[in-house]
């Protein structure tokens, strides 16, 4: 997955992570493989009790247009269902890919006062990013914030 992401993240359209953190969210990822080979992968991470977050969703260009990315999500998204979450957020430059997929842009958050106050006590760096936090802010430029209700 790592090497999958990395040249995605050498041009900013996807963050760059270390190591551990996909060692630490591997129960998040749904991959997919050719030949024995990863071609695509996704992320469904749990923010909270009603909410959680698309992540890493990226396809190699050998696979591009090919559905690939699309049925990682729709995998994500079932995956979501049956965690019971009710919404689904990404932070995404593939604005028009999650739109195809029931997405929609949001402005401010997605998430009442009460629960942006929790969240802050939130070390994941996908949590700061959620919540707009400054110190991600460099990290995240050009994204736009989208929201899907299951």
């Amino acid at each position: 997955m790592r090497a999958l992401v990395a040249p995605l993240a050498e041009q900013r359209v996807l963050l760059q992570k270390e190591a551990v953190a996909y060692y630490e969210s591997l129960g998040d990822f749904i991959v997919a493989e050719r030949d024995g080979e990863v071609v695509g992968c996704g992320a469904v991470h749990v923010l909270w009790e009603d909410l959680a977050e698309i992540r890493t969703l990226a396809v190699s260009s050998s696979v591009l247009g090919q559905g690939v990315g699309s049925r990682i999500l729709q995998g994500l998204v079932e995956r979501a269902l049956e965690l019971g979450v009710e919404r689904l957020f990404c932070l995404t430059f593939e604005t028009d890919f999650f739109a195809r997929h029931g997405f929609s842009v949001i402005e401010g958050q997605a998430v009442e006062p009460e629960v942006y106050l929790e969240l802050l006590r939130s070390y994941d760096e996908g949590v700061a990013e959620f919540l707009d936090l400054e110190r991600v802010k460099p990290n995240t430029l050009g994204n736009t914030r989208m929201l899907r209700v299951l």
